[in-house]
């Protein structure tokens, strides 16, 4: 069930998130790694945070990303990749200290100039108001391969 604002503490896994999306979209924007302040995205995440992005990607490397530096390597890549991101649309359910969030994302990629709306579950854990662990599922990988390829 979606909780609603007044339900909400400040360090429940979707307010933590709400702000780490804020703060990741932002950081995307002002170019990443180099160009932009990752202490803002960084203060959304645990010390031992751990991203487990699917393989394929062009932007998902090794897979696993651990740690804030790890964070910071993914997002430096994560921002080469995509020019921009929008969220259009969110939907979540969970606790205190579990989310799954359906996010429908506008992104543009970099390399081409094209735009992809994807849609991405993500099942995300948090410890003392802090993302912990992160495993994003996207539903098309082709259609978002395709706009950074330009194939």
């Amino acid at each position: 069930m979606e909780t609603t604002h007044a339900d909400r503490r400040p360090d429940d896994a979707w307010s933590v998130m709400e702000r780490f999306y804020a703060a990741e979209a932002e950081y995307v924007a002002a170019g990443g790694y180099g160009k932009a302040d990752y202490d803002r995205v960084a203060a959304h995440l645990d010390p031992e945070v751990v991203l487990h992005q699917a393989p394929g990607l062009p932007f998902t490397g090794t897979g696993t990303w651990r740690g804030r530096d790890g964070m910071e390597r993914f997002l430096a890549v994560f921002s080469e990749t995509w020019e921009s991101m929008e969220f259009l649309e969110q939907e979540h359910w969970g606790d205190d200290n579990t989310v799954v969030v359906r996010n429908r994302v506008r992104f543009r990629a970099r390399a081409t100039g094209r735009e992809v709306e994807a849609l991405i579950l993500q099942l995300i854990t948090v410890r003392d108001g802090r993302m912990l662990e992160c495993r994003p599922f996207y539903w098309d990988p082709a259609a978002v391969t395709a706009a950074c390829t330009g194939a």
